[in-house]
């Protein structure tokens, strides 16, 4: 439970069509008062929650804490708002940050132009106490401010992440159309793979869905590489506390047992880029990764099967696509007897092309892809 007395108001970022799931991770982590909307989620939390939720969420991409809402009619309120928070609180001039705006459905011409008028209010504070302006750095700055304009109300929040949380700093290498980690984490999420059969990945591209598996199977948080985080910067900012929650969640990881997990792929670079990845996350270092056409693979019986197959961007040279995916609709039926097969379609027109009944299908975007998540029981 929160300490009323502490207790704030926050808004996670989250993939479109996770959020009942997203809710549960973040009431399993400590939050209340949830109230899920399309692509995100208000809650309240006290300091130790929120630095449990950006260190342990595996599904949310951000959580700002709103710092002043307001009327938005025009670009000219959004720095006259701005002009009103007193900046020192959050950074000094010596200090880098940057503006990121989403104005879909207000009067603000675009969002660039909104995102630089909150900008030129910043500065322009710094400038008049002073006489010179901290810079904007668009990479990796001190300070993430966001702005959210819809319906003409805006709201300015700082993002207490510093950064998307989907970088979670194991990938080293990467392949073609790899899979965002957040989305990868909701696949393993809705696999409910809790290690009691074998899990493998045989077209395993940069070895995201793999790590993110062995992550969540030997409970790694999922910020465990990261370096700083935006919450860092709040005026309440408390080192020990963060330090406790720290300590406290990365006292629960464990070990991979071994022959587990399996990773292969056709493809030398992506092997190359799963085996690098794999060892930037201690508990994965054990993962057998071997380069295998899945085509050649005599079988996958009795398996947990993750898979996130070429949709037309890694193809390459594997031939036509809806031949692709009727050989891969035969191997699972005919192969993997006994296994239960989550399969990622990026084109969500190739699941007819698979040839199987799916036992389900989940949305799940991935980038700018509108796909899904299909589960294959192979009785």
């Amino acid at each position: 439970m929160v300490d009323d007395k502490t207790v704030n108001d926050y808004f996670a970022q989250i993939a479109d069509g996770l959020e009942h799931m997203g809710g549960n991770e973040l009431a399993r982590l400590g939050a209340v008062a949830l109230r899920p909307v399309r692509r995100g989620i208000h809650f309240k939390a006290d300091p130790e929650t929120l630095y449990r939720v950006n260190y342990c969420s595996r599904l949310c991409t951000r959580v700002l804490a709103p710092i002043r809402s307001f009327a938005c009619p025009d670009a000219a309120a959004i720095y006259r708002a701005a002009s009103q928070i007193d900046w020192k609180r959050f950074f000094t001039v010596e200090q880098t940050f940057a503006v990121f705006a989403s104005t879909a459905g207000s009067r603000v011409p675009h969002s660039q132009f909104a995102a630089l008028k909150l900008k030129d209010a910043v500065v322009d504070q710094f400038r008049d106490a002073h006489g010179r302006r901290p810079s904007v750095d668009a990479r990796t700055p001190d300070l993430w401010i966001n702005l959210f304009v819809h319906q003409d109300q805006g709201t300015i929040s700082i993002d207490t992440s510093g950064g998307s949380l989907h970088r979670r700093g194991y990938r080293m290498h990467s392949v073609d159309a790899s899979m965002q980690e957040t989305v990868a984490a909701a696949v393993v999420s809705f696999s409910q793979w809790d290690g009691q059969y074998i899990l493998i990945d045989p077209m395993c591209g940069a070895g995201t869905l793999i790590t993110e598996a062995v992550m969540a199977y030997c409970r790694v948080p999922a910020g465990f590489r990261r370096k700083a985080f935006g919450f860092q910067m709040l005026p309440d900012y408390d080192a020990r506390l963060w330090q406790r929650v720290k300590a406290e969640a990365d006292a629960k990881i464990r070990k991979l047992p071994p022959r587990l997990v399996y990773a292969g792929d056709i493809d030398a670079r992506a092997v190359s880029a799963t085996r690098t990845n794999c060892k930037q996350i201690p508990q994965a270092r054990t993962v057998d990764v071997i380069r295998k056409d899945l085509f050649q693979i005599e079988s996958l019986e009795n398996r947990i099967i993750l898979c996130n197959p070429p949709y037309g961007i890694r193809m390459r040279n594997l031939g036509d696509l809806d031949d692709f995916y009727r050989r891969l609709g035969d191997f699972l039926k005919q192969r993997c007897k006994g296994s239960t097969a989550f399969v990622y379609f990026g084109k969500r027109e190739m699941i007819k092309r698979i040839g199987l009944k799916p036992t389900w299908k989940k949305p799940l975007r991935n980038g700018g892809l509108d796909g899904r998540l299909a589960k294959y029981d192979l009785y």
